[in-house]
């Protein structure tokens, strides 16, 4: 795996818009978790071009968003890239995105759900990429997340204590108020508590394998293109998967996953993970994981493989921050989940350094 350099206090973040053109339409919120980004993180923000684009010309132009990614891989000056919100057809720009510049130019580069698309292809070609929160989804409403989500941002972005253990937010929400009432702004609806923690449906043995993964429905806008995985790349995997704010019911997900099994992705894969479904009920939750376990192990006769489910990642708050490629754990018997190493490349600020100690840029 290609491993971008890891991030720092007054790191270059430069901000895209993919998928779709909230930043127009709710600049307030956006603008906030810009503010929140600098003051909380440290980061230095650069906009691209079409970051504030009106949502009817980004969805004419999806060459000139794709361009906007390619610009921040070439430009030596950025360290880092931020989605401004997900959105429904990202797949549009993957055949504009110049492959051969970004691998030779690997960057920290962060989103979830539609990003999933160039995310997933992205690492497919050999990148660790990032699922994680984005400027309006996440970042905007930190002051009023627990802090425990700060804390998590600052280990996983400037830290290097490896293995690290990822652990359950003490409490959850589905989502936040309305974005068009400035009274309100960055606050989330109604927490739940989440002493529960995680849930391994099945498994008796700890597994490690390299993520990958994302939204589940927009993984579907993927299959049968050519931005989906060989049958070859599923081997030692540990698949991740959540649901987007449409809800898709517990049987449409088990239709999804049927088509994983066609495939023969659970004889492959490692072990599976599966992020808290927004908006579900206690009883569509359970039967979620019933016909996961029905599919999985029932259909395909993977009983062996561990599942995990209500895994703080997607669209529920606080996000923790998954590497696509990175090394994980399961472990069913301590009920845990570890990243084994370092996402980044420690090494790469380090001859940046160098370089800029030479005059270089």
């Amino acid at each position: 795996m290609i491993k971008p350099k890891i991030l720092e206090k007054g790191s270059r973040i430069a901000i895209i818009s993919p998928s779709n053109g909230l930043p127009y339409l709710f600049p307030e919120v956006y603008e906030l978790g810009l503010k929140q980004m600098q003051e909380v993180l440290g980061f230095e923000i650069i906009e691209m071009p079409t970051t504030r684009m009106a949502p009817e010309e980004l969805y004419k132009n999806p060459q000139l968003r794709a361009e906007d990614i390619n610009r921040c891989f070439a430009d030596v000056n950025i360290d880092g890239i931020i989605t401004t919100i997900g959105g429904y057809e990202s797949i549009r720009i993957l055949p504009f995105l110049d492959v051969e510049l970004i691998r030779s130019n690997p960057k920290f580069i962060m989103g979830f759900s539609d990003a999933t698309t160039f995310l997933t292809y992205l690492n497919r070609l050999g990148m660790i990429t990032f699922y994680g929160p984005s400027v309006m989804a996440g970042f905007a409403q930190i002051g009023h997340l627990p802090s425990a989500f700060t804390e998590h941002l600052h280990s996983i972005f400037f830290r290097s204590a490896y293995p690290y253990k990822y652990k359950p937010y003490t409490e959850w929400t589905n989502g936040y108020k309305d974005w068009s009432n400035l009274d309100t702004l960055g606050e989330c609806k109604e927490f739940h508590d989440n002493s529960a923690g995680w849930k391994y449906l099945q498994g008796a043995d700890k597994v490690q394998g390299e993520l990958w993964g994302g939204c589940i429905e927009v993984l579907e806008f993927l299959k049968s293109t050519p931005y989906w995985v060989d049958p070859t790349f599923w081997k030692k995997k540990i698949l991740f998967f959540e649901t987007s704010e449409e809800k898709p019911s517990p049987m449409e997900i088990g239709y999804m996953l049927r088509n994983y099994g066609m495939q023969g992705v659970f004889s492959k894969v490692n072990g599976v993970m599966f992020g808290r479904p927004k908006d579900y009920s206690t009883d569509e939750k359970e039967e979620l994981n019933k016909i996961i376990i029905d599919v999985i192990s029932g259909e395909f006769g993977a009983s062996y493989l561990p599942i995990v489910t209500d895994v703080d990642f997607g669209h529920t708050d606080p996000k923790l921050v998954l590497p696509l490629g990175g090394k994980i754990e399961l472990n069913p018997l301590t009920k845990e989940i570890t990243l084994l190493e370092n996402p980044f490349d420690m090494y790469k600020n380090e001859s940046h350094e160098e370089e800029e100690g030479k005059g270089g840029k």
